[in-house]
């Protein structure tokens, strides 16, 4: 299966729809379909075909985060690689973003969400950020998005600890709009893409943009700073022993490590 498969993408009624397919690895995402969905997100925006975009998953599995393997054969290296051009493209599209979410949604799998204007998720989808559980730090500028939306305590519980929690905490910490029974989730979503879709194009981007006004450029320093630390600890011998334990299926020892 190539990127263009494991990213599908459909354009009806001014809504372009993203969805994440790739459910042998549990839709974790590769470099390749980080391109994708950055080469898809930058010219909808420019698109005055499209009005709202939508971002999905499959039915049992939003994404279960980053491909590892993947990762580690080619980090990130600076703005230019794949998983910063998303970022980029995520964090500054000027058109409404929703997302629908059954499952899984770990790691990236959350933090793209807080980027999204509208997130509507199944009553059984299940939510980590194991970030530092494995040698590594936040990303997507979630460092600054999660403390503005929750509290610092509440993002350093879910960051530190990076422990699972269900779609009820996630709607009261503020990442989730709407909890939907499991089967409804994309009709759902798709239903208020619709209603962005048919409100005055001009009058949205813009109540977008003051919306983000007072943090946008901070935002983009985060990013960056979190790209540049997360590459930087892909080499850390914390990182080795987390991914080490990970794939022997055990639990890391971090007592060495200081």
């Amino acid at each position: 299966m190539n990127s263009s498969d494991q990213i599908q993408s459909e354009t009806s009624d001014s809504i372009l729809t993203l969805r994440i397919n790739r459910p042998d690895k549990k839709n974790a995402l590769n470099l390749a379909m980080y391109q994708n969905l950055a080469d898809h997100l930058r010219p909808a925006d420019r698109d005055d075909a499209v009005r709202v975009i939508l971002i999905s998953g499959g039915e049992e599995c939003f994404t279960s985060g980053n491909d590892l393997a993947d990762f580690l054969s080619a980090p990130p290296t600076g703005p230019e690689s794949p998983v910063m051009q998303f970022l980029s493209a995520i964090s500054e599209t000027r058109k409404p973003l929703v997302a629908a979410v059954n499952g899984l949604a770990v790691g990236i799998g959350v933090t793209m969400l807080l980027h999204c204007d509208l997130v509507y998720v199944g009553n059984s989808a299940t939510f980590q950020m194991p970030f530092v559980n494995l040698g590594l730090c936040p990303e997507a500028g979630s460092t600054l998005l999660l403390p503005r939306i929750m509290g610092h305590q509440r993002a350093a519980e879910l960051l530190l600890l990076g422990e699972a929690f269900n779609a009820e905490k996630a709607q009261s910490v503020g990442i989730v709009t709407e909890i939907c029974p499991d089967g409804d989730v994309l009709t759902v979503a798709r239903n208020r893409a619709l209603q962005l879709a048919a409100q005055p194009a001009a009058a949205v981007r813009l109540a977008k943009e003051l919306l983000k006004r007072d943090y946008a450029p901070q935002l983009r320093e985060t990013i960056a700073e979190e790209g540049k630390q997360f590459s930087t600890r892909l080499k850390s011998p914390e990182a080795a022993e987390a991914l080490q334990a990970f794939m022997q299926r055990r639990k890391p020892d971090f007592s060495r490590f200081n």
